[in-house]
Order: C-alpha cells, then sequence, then structure tokens
C-alpha cells in the first residue's frame, strides 16, 4: 500500500486479539460512539467510515485520502475508549483495501464470529450500515461495499450449512445449561434482559421444554413483553436478590455499564438455597456478573469466552463448509474491488465526497 494513496480500511479489535476485559473497556457506549463519530469527522482526510461496535468486536471501516492518515486513528480510538494507546495498539487489527472487504464479508457471514455460523452478527451489520447511512457518513465506496457484504452473507446463508442449526449464543448457553441439568422441565430459569439476546435466550429454553421462566428487565413493560412471547413471568430488576435465591439457572443480558449481579448479591442469594447450586451464564459486555461471584461455593460462572470454547468443540464437522465459504468471499472480494478501486486512485481529488 502506498502511504500516499487513497485507501479503503479497516482498523479495530475483536475476540481474536483482545480478550474479555480488553473488550470491555473498548465497548461503546452511545455517548462515546457519537464523540468517535465526531472525531472521525474532524479527522484530516477521512472520506467515509461505519463503524461495527458489538460484544466481540469494535471495528472501524473507512476511506481516507491517504494511507497514512490511517494510522493515526488507533490513538483516537484508544482516546474514545479510554484504554491505553499501548494496550490498543497491541490487539489492533489494521486491514486495507482486498483484506478489508474480505474481513468485512466473513464478519457479516458469520465465519469471523466467536459462535462461527451464528446470524446474529449480520443484523448487527446491517443497523452499522443504516446508521451511517443515515448520518451521511457513507459514500460511493462503503456503499457498495456493504451492499455486495449482505448479498455475499445471503449467499453463504442459501447456499451452504454452516449456520445450519440456529447456532447462535442464546442456543449454546442452553445447550450448556442442558447438559448440567438434562431435563429442564423442573429447573426454575431467570433471564435477566429482555432485549433482542434475552428474548432468544428465553425462546431457547422454552424450545427446550423449561416451563419456570421468568423475566427481569430495568422497564418492567419489556419484561412483560417478552414474558408473554414465552410463557413466562416478568419481574423488575429490583427483584434481582429474591430471584437469584429461587433460581437454578440465570441467564443475563442487558445493557447496563456495570454488573447487574454482584457477588454480595450472589453471596446472599447462596445463603438461602441450602447447597443448592447456581449456574449463572453471563451473555453480556460489559459484564453482567461480577467476576468475583465465581469464587463462591456452588456459584458456577460462564461468560462469553466460556461459551465460544465450549461452542468450538461443535465447529469440527462444520470446518469443510467455513472452507467452502471463504473459497465463495475470495472470489467475491476479487470480483467487487474493480468496482470500487477507481475511487482509490492517486489524484483522486476528493471524487468520493467527504462526510
Amino acid at each position: 500500500m502506498d502511504p500516499h494513496h487513497p485507501v479503503l480500511f479497516l482498523v479495530g479489535a475483536s475476540h481474536h486479539t483482545a480478550p474479555l476485559h480488553i473488550r470491555e473497556k473498548l465497548s461503546l457506549d452511545a455517548p462515546k460512539a457519537a464523540q468517535l463519530a465526531e472525531r472521525l469527522r474532524a479527522t484530516p482526510g477521512m472520506r467515509e467510515f461505519a463503524l461495527i461496535n458489538t460484544c466481540n468486536r469494535v471495528e472501524l471501516y473507512g476511506v481516507a485520502a491517504a494511507g497514512h492518515a490511517v494510522h493515526a486513528l488507533r490513538q483516537v480510538m484508544a482516546e474514545v475508549t479510554g484504554c491505553d494507546p499501548g494496550e490498543f495498539e497491541a490487539v489492533s487489527v489494521l486491514q486495507h483495501n482486498h483484506a478489508a472487504i474480505n474481513h468485512l464479508f466473513e464478519v457479516a457471514a458469520g465465519l469471523d464470529s466467536q459462535i462461527v455460523g451464528e446470524a446474529e452478527i449480520l443484523g448487527q451489520v446491517k443497523e452499522a450500515y443504516a446508521t451511517a447511512q443515515e448520518k451521511k457518513w457513507v459514500g460511493p465506496v462503503l456503499n457498495r461495499v456493504f451492499q455486495k457484504t449482505f448479498q455475499a452473507a445471503k449467499h453463504i446463508r442459501t447456499h451452504t450449512a454452516v449456520g445450519q442449526g440456529q447456532i447462535s449464543i442464546a442456543t449454546v448457553a442452553v445447550d450448556l445449561a442442558g447438559k448440567i441439568f438434562g431435563d429442564l422441565t423442573e429447573t426454575h430459569v431467570l433471564v435477566v434482559g429482555a432485549g433482542d439476546i434475552g428474548l432468544k435466550t428465553a425462546q431457547a429454553f422454552q424450545s427446550r421444554g423449561a416451563k419456570s421462566i421468568t423475566v427481569a428487565s430495568r422497564t418492567l413493560a419489556n419484561a412483560e413483553h417478552t414474558a408473554a412471547l414465552t410463557g413466562g413471568w416478568a419481574a423488575s430488576l429490583a427483584d434481582l436478590p429474591e430471584l437469584l435465591a429461587k433460581a437454578d439457572i440465570v441467564a443475563s443480558s442487558t445493557s447496563a455499564p456495570d454488573a447487574v449481579i454482584t457477588a454480595a448479591m450472589t453471596t446472599a442469594a447462596m445463603k438461602t438455597r441450602r447447597d443448592r447450586p447456581l449456574f449463572l451464564i453471563d451473555l453480556a459486555l460489559p459484564r453482567d456478573v461480577e467476576p468475583a461471584a465465581a469464587e463462591l461455593s456452588n456459584v458456577f460462572l460462564y461468560n462469553l469466552d466460556d461459551l465460544a470454547k465450549i461452542a468450538e468443540g461443535n465447529l469440527a464437522q462444520r470446518r469443510a463448509e467455513v472452507a467452502k465459504c471463504r473459497t465463495i468471499l475470495t472470489e467475491r472480494t476479487a470480483a467487487l474491488w474493480p468496482q470500487v478501486a477507481p475511487y482509490l486512485q492517486p489524484g483522486d481529488n476528493g471524487t468520493t465526497p467527504k462526510v
């Protein structure tokens, strides 16, 4: 890559490069995402950008007037997230042109996910692009790249078996609970968080035969909606101490900035349980459950990285499909490149609009 030529790039970090405690630091809430966008808009030479911000990745895709302008973005992202610059440098990835496109294709198709083949990431990529469109952050290069990304992901879903079996973090969590408890019919399940993951988790428990499901949310109306869809009961987060004392399995997936299930709360709940074990499944980032809770007797805590390791054992049978998918996406990257390369020629003088 010529540092003086326009460039399509990716800079960011994911579960492949950053452990859970670093991903927590990099996670962008709404104010930080807005701050990062303003910094990007003010960065000289930045023409287009879109930000993908999920539990497992913070990735910035963009078009810069010159390659040398991209390196400063690591510093910008570290400053906005509050991550130490050296720490971010150690876990971040920088890719250009073909490699950046191919990576986005693999992300949207679920090949780069912690749970390989999961489908939720495609919706998250679509949301990221919709936001970038609404804010007018993208132009002809990223518009074309994202449109082709969605076509490629759809092709992978339709013509390969990599996502066979409705794979998701929610189903992996419920499968784990099933292996531990066997029959889930008599277990008391508490789902904390009534968002998309909470709903899918409650539905997965219901499909495995669980009959006692309570959904707790900061907003009771949201809990009532999710509970109604899954035949469960609704509760408020204020009821968590009492709910923990009764539950066998707790799956938590809120968007709270701090832990909603503390070690102290868990300690108090365990005093009333008479040696009954408590299984906590933390599906959130930042984490919902204080890690110190795992140190308590008869408390078993699993987080996103733990679930990914469990899911890895199921990946062997899909490896051939993954290889097939990567071949397809490499071919599609090569076909797309001639369509965007003209916007990245030296002497472009701003053919691609600035944001």
